[in-house]
Parts: C-alpha cells; structure tokens; sequence
C-alpha cells in the first residue's frame, strides 16, 4: 500500500517542502488580510492551511468569527485531514467534560509528539489516569511544593535580579524571551532531578536542549497542519524539518543522561543537606517498574521538563509586553503590592525587595493579569483532539469517527460572542467582582488555559506561584522597558513564543525610603 501512495506522498512533500521554507522566512512585512479557506479541486483546503501556516492562530481566529465559532476543514483525499475546528465553549464543555472518553488524544497525537510518547500527554484511558494519579500524588506533597516555592524564591533571588541589576547598571538590552526560558527551564529541572543545570547565570552557558524543546514543539506544529503521510515520509528520508527534529532529540536525550549523572554524583544539590534528599520528582518514579524503561523514563522527563518550562516562560513573556504597554497596570499592582514591600523596606532599606509565595498568593489583582494574559496569549493557542464514535455537537455539528478536533484558545479569547466587544482589550478588572476584592467565576470551559475536565493541569497552582513571585520581584524593583522597533509576532510552534524574542532595557527603581 504504501508503495502505491509514494508518489502521491512524494508530491505532497514537493509541495509542502517549498511553502514551508516560504511562511519560516515570511517577516512583518506580510500585512495581507486572510481569507475563508478556499476548496480547492483534488487540495480542498490544504493550500489555505499551508499559506496561512505562519500565521495560523490568526487565520483561525479570522475565520471561526466568521463562520459562528466553527468550521470544517479537510485536505486531499486519502490524507486523513478531515478537521472540526472550535472555539464555542458549549462544544469545550463536551468535548473537555461532559464526553470526554469520545474525544481522546489519540494515537496520532502521540505520533505527532513521539519523544513524548507514553507521557501523560499523549496517552489516554487507564494509562492515563494511573499516571495522572500518581503524578497527582507527587505534586501534593507538602515536602515538594514547599522545595520548589523554595527553589523559585531563590532562583528570582539569587540569579534572575542578581542579572538583572547588573543589565540595569549597564544600561544594557537583553531578550526577555531567552531570560525567561533560562529561568524556567532551571526551575523546571530542579524539582525533577534535584539537579540545577545553572542556565540562568551571567555568563549565559549554551543552552542546546532548552533549543531542542523549541525544536519540538515547532516540528509537532508542523505535523498537526499537514498530512501525517507527508511529514512521515520527511522523517523516513531525513530531510526538511524533520532532520531538525532528530537531532534534537538526541540533544534531549543526552540531557536526560547528563541530569541523571549529575543526580547520582551530588544527590543534594539543590538543597542544603542530606534533609532534602529524595525531595525531587524523580525519586517518586525510579523504583516504580513501569517508568524504567529508557523510552517511557524519557517521555516522563521531557514531558515535564516541556509543560513547566514551556507554559510558564511564555506566559511570562507575554505578561511583561503587556505591562510594558499598559503602565496604568502597573502601578496598580504596586499598590496591591506596597503594603508587603513596606513593611520589608522597614526593615532593610537598602535590600531589593524579594516576594515570597505565600506573600502573594492572596494578591487578587496580580492573578487577574496573568489570568487576562493567558485569555489573549495563552501558552498552548491549539488543542488537538480525536473522535472516537461518531457525535453531535452541542452547536449542531456532526462529527465521525476518525475526524480531528482542533480546539483554538487563542481563537476563544478574541471572541466578541464569548467576552464581550472590548474582547480584544488587555483588561485584568473583567476577572474582578465589582468590590475588586475577590475573582469573578469564570468556567474552565470558557477559559481553557489550565485546561478543563479530567485533563486539568496538575501543576496549575504552582504554575501561578512562580508567575506571581517573577513579576512582582521583577516590577517593584525595576522599570520594564521594551524596546521600540520590534516586530512582536507568534512563532509557528505549538507554544506561543515571540518569534523574534522580547527586547527591554530595564532601570532601577528609586524609591524614598
């Protein structure tokens, strides 16, 4: 069979290989309003895909707006692309919740996502809440979670306003984007292996497998919008942005390895002594037989190592863009903020302020405008989903069995329909009750950063934690500056990373004392 449908697969790569170099070149220049997706004869749809391609959250808001919050798609004949696509929260609600055993991952979501395959993420049924439990479990531990509080507090401490001080007193620019990655992916590292890989220093080490993880997350994005026949065909002869792809993967791979080591050489070195051994997720794992393999430990690790590197240093990226564009915001959270830092300054007028988690965790205000940020810039803009049984949707649509469910939360959060004609405005007081003392109830259907259902992000709270902890470390110290001229733009990439970074120039703060 396959032999039959090389030629056909070999046209498409032809086709497909040319557009993609296209859109990873195309620049802000491209100014060109999308349009509806056109049904081509023999194509359909596949031309539209691959033309929009570097702008796909986008031309998907565009049209979902146009068409109701939903529509259809498909590509050639025999390349599976048959797509629902969806930003209403009623059909969220039933493929998230209300019936969700319909709507799995799928086998070709892991495919998509193969060094993390067996992961928590790629895997559905009894595997998926046996893992889901037992990495629930880890996540509660009150030993762990007061170590990483410990762990983010000290990071912002001791490396992130350490660096930042000295770029202030330079009077140097610095990518906010790289900053943020270096931070998270230590602070991602060092609750799974009890190992800090020290990226975030001064002296800027290399940082090849937090690239790598770009790497796969821009590759799967690629694989999500083309026929899985085409990219599997770029795999099996090495070329194209599947060559990329293995290369980081062995990069990954080796980090994993080198981790371990390090684990093995200096059991307690993210701690203070022999208390805090064992106080890492991995400890939790390794006598487990299940996650021993070399592939399954491997996606258990990268999995991880990906959603808490990935979800939060973007989020942070695009919190201090916006900031940086709303300077009203800003004091508004220093005020909601001043009553700790005073009280701090009394004591010790001449220290950087430093926030602790539990000090900001009742901050209402300053979980409002990560919340705002996560509604327009949230960290994963695409959801995939497969049906398993055919289904009616609560909007009416009929979907079969075998169809793809593209799920848009970055389409979700510019709807006029779902938040109201000031949808577009970067506005943290829509979260807030009238008062302003406590958040509004906002269904998770609705707002789908943190997921929804028996799929909720495990480590949504902690996610917040190191979000509130940077930005109120970062803001009552300094002045956040983004430099003009920037072309600020999505990257194509399952994770919504600024293409060209995030360039500032910060400056000390001054207050009287």
């Amino acid at each position: 069979m396959f032999s039959q449908e090389l030629p056909i697969y070999t046209g498409l790569v032809l086709l497909v290989l040319p557009l993609y170099y296209l859109y990873s070149k195309a620049s802000c220049r491209s100014k060109n309003t999308a349009v509806l997706p056109t049904n081509w004869p023999i194509l359909h749809m596949f031309p539209s895909f691959v033309a929009n391609l570097h702008k796909m959250n986008d031309y998907f808001t565009l049209v979902l707006a146009r068409s109701g919050h939903n529509f259809r798609a498909h590509g050639p004949p025999g390349t599976g692309m048959w797509f629902f696509v969806t930003c209403d929260p009623a059909n969220i609600q039933h493929i998230f919740t209300t019936n969700y055993t319909n709507f799995p991952k799928g086998a070709e979501f892991a495919a998509i996502f193969d060094i993390m395959s067996g992961g928590i993420f790629t895997i559905d049924g009894e595997p998926a809440r046996r893992q889901r439990t037992k990495i629930k479990s880890v996540l509660s531990s009150p030993r762990l979670v007061a170590r990483i509080e410990a762990w983010s507090r000290n990071k912002v401490e001791n490396n992130l306003l350490l660096f930042f001080t000295h770029m202030a007193s330079t009077s140097t620019s610095f990518n906010m984007q790289e900053l943020m990655s270096r931070l998270m992916f230590d602070l991602a590292a060092m609750p799974l292996f009890g190992v800090d890989p020290g990226l975030l220093s001064l002296d800027m080490p290399p940082m090849e497998a937090a690239v790598a993880m770009d790497t796969v997350m821009e590759v799967a994005y690629f694989r999500v919008v083309v026929p899985a026949s085409c990219w599997k065909l770029m795999r099996r002869l090495n070329i194209g942005p599947e060559r990329k792809l293995k290369a980081a993967h062995k990069v990954l791979r080796g980090f994993v390895m080198e981790m371990m080591e390090r684990r093995k050489i200096n059991p307690s070195s993210v701690g203070n002594g022999k208390q805090h051994e064992g106080v890492d997720i991995m400890s939790s794992f390794l006598d487990d037989p299940y996650y021993t393999e070399d592939d399954m430990f491997n996606a258990l690790t990268i999995s991880y190592m990906i959603a808490a590197r990935d979800t939060v240093g973007t989020a942070l990226t695009w919190i201090f863009y916006n900031l940086s564009q709303n300077p009203n915001i800003v004091s508004i959270i220093r005020n909601e903020l001043s009553p700790i830092a005073s009280r701090k300054v009394a004591a010790n007028p001449d220290a950087m302020v430093i926030f602790e988690p539990d000090e900001t965790k009742s901050l209402v205000y300053l979980r409002a405008v990560l919340y705002e940020t996560l509604r327009l810039y949230p960290s994963a803009p695409l959801e995939r989903k497969m049906v398993a049984a055919n289904d009616i949707m609560p909007s009416g649509h009929e979907v079969h069995a075998g169809d793809t469910i593209l799920i848009s939360l970055h389409s979700m959060g510019r709807m006029e329909g779902i938040w109201g004609k000031d949808c577009l405005n970067y506005n943290p007081n829509r979260w807030l009750s009238e008062d302003g003392n406590e958040l509004r109830y906002v269904p998770s259907h609705k707002f789908l950063a943190f997921s929804s259902g028996p799929r909720m992000c495990l480590g949504k709270d902690i996610a917040v934690m190191q979000m509130k902890t940077v930005i109120a470390s970062t803001l009552w110290n300094f002045d956040v500056e983004v430099m003009k001229g920037q072309c600020i733009e999505p990257k194509s990439s399952c994770i919504l990373e600024m293409k060209n970074g995030l360039i500032v120039k910060l400056k000390k703060r001054e207050m009287l004392h």
